[in-house]
């Protein structure tokens, strides 16, 4: 049972939000996020609170020789109901991911595979650009280079939305397609690879760069083709020097083009620092789905069999095709149920 003290004192602090919100006073800003994490909170509570009032009243009402028919009734239900609202409880008091609500910043290479693999990176492009149309989220290429025959050497994109880094941040690693290739004269399967990572979007705030650290040049844009390649010298290229980490950007503004550089300069930076962070309180414990290990196959798309299976849940289903076309809820919404259930393991061990 969940302890109804840390209940009331979650109920509470919101209620004090709400009230220094109503005044005017403190940080806005900091009132207004804390106040949208725990309302959802104090829902869940006020839902399972009046559950177990309404089980002590019909229980109460067994006394009573008229209402007894009525309370043999409500209380299987209610006694049914109990567990279901206590577990979603639960679910809601985990700890937040502070990158939940970020944007996110996906990127993807080509791995092992050569040409093939490049297309397949493509593929993948356009999966995660369907799933965020159908999500209703803004999908925007910062930086794409493109290969001859339409695959992909390499490509950023940002994703806004609601909830968009929640619900990608399990994309992240290599992902391995089985497929015939369209030269492939023979008819044989061929196995290539992509690595997918998803960034969450870093604030200024969020840590100092020095920009002595920083080497930036400008560089005349260069490739097989591509929207964002161009004839000017406007492409900026940052290394970050302690770090090695080297971002660029062909936009047609150099100016543009620096603002996105230093916006997913940070984001790797951040996510650098968060998964240090993670591993550290993590080092005795195996890994769990979302540790964002970019060298894990997590996935492979099986072509001649219209299959996908995750490796980390041991989830397949055989309608590859959709998946492609960006149907990627049912996957999306099993890895965050088993990322759920390993916290809450994890809280009650």
């Amino acid at each position: 049972m969940v302890p109804l003290e840390k209940l009331a004192q979650i109920t509470e602090r919101f209620e004090y939000i709400e009230a220094r919100m109503a005044e005017g006073g403190g940080d806005i800003a900091q009132l207004g996020r804390e106040y949208a994490e725990l309302r959802p909170v104090v829902e869940e509570i006020a839902r399972y609170r009046q559950s177990l009032e309404d089980l002590a009243e019909a229980e109460a009402m067994l006394a009573d020789p008229e209402m007894r028919v009525l309370a043999e009734d409500e209380i299987p239900q209610l006694r049914k109901q109990i567990p279901e609202l206590e577990q979603k409880l639960r679910l809601a008091l985990l700890p937040r991911d502070s990158a939940d609500a970020r944007p996110a910043i996906l990127e993807i290479r080509p791995g092992t595979g050569g040409e093939e693999a490049a297309l397949f990176a493509a593929d993948l492009m356009r999966m995660y650009q369907r799933f965020a149309d159908r999500r209703g989220w803004r999908f925007e290429v910062v930086e794409e280079q493109a290969t001859e025959l339409g695959g992909l050497k390499e490509l950023v994109a940002t994703i806004r939305g609601e909830g968009v880094f929640a619900c990608l941040k399990y994309e992240s690693g290599v992902h391995r397609v089985q497929r015939v290739p369209s030269t492939e004269s023979g008819g044989r399967i061929h196995t290539s690879a992509a690595t997918v990572a998803v960034l969450p979007e870093a604030e200024e705030v969020d840590l100092q760069i020095d920009q002595a650290d920083l080497r930036i040049d400008t560089m005349r844009a260069s490739g097989a083709g591509g929207q964002h390649v161009n004839t000017t010298d406007s492409a900026v290229r940052i290394t970050h020097v302690p770090t090695g980490i080297v971002v660029t950007s062909s936009e047609k503004s150099q100016h543009r083009n620096r603002e996105i550089a230093m916006q997913v300069l940070r984001a790797r930076l951040y996510d650098a620092e968060r998964r240090r962070m993670d591993e550290a309180r993590a080092s005795d414990r195996k890994a769990q789905v979302g540790s964002g290990d970019r060298s894990e196959r997590i996935r492979t798309y099986n072509f001649p069999q219209g299959r996908m299976t995750d490796h980390r849940i041991n989830l397949t289903l055989y309608k590859l095709d959709q998946v492609m076309q960006g149907d990627l809820g049912e996957i999306v919404d099993a890895l965050i149920a088993e990322d759920q259930a390993a916290r809450l393991a994890e809280l009650e061990a």
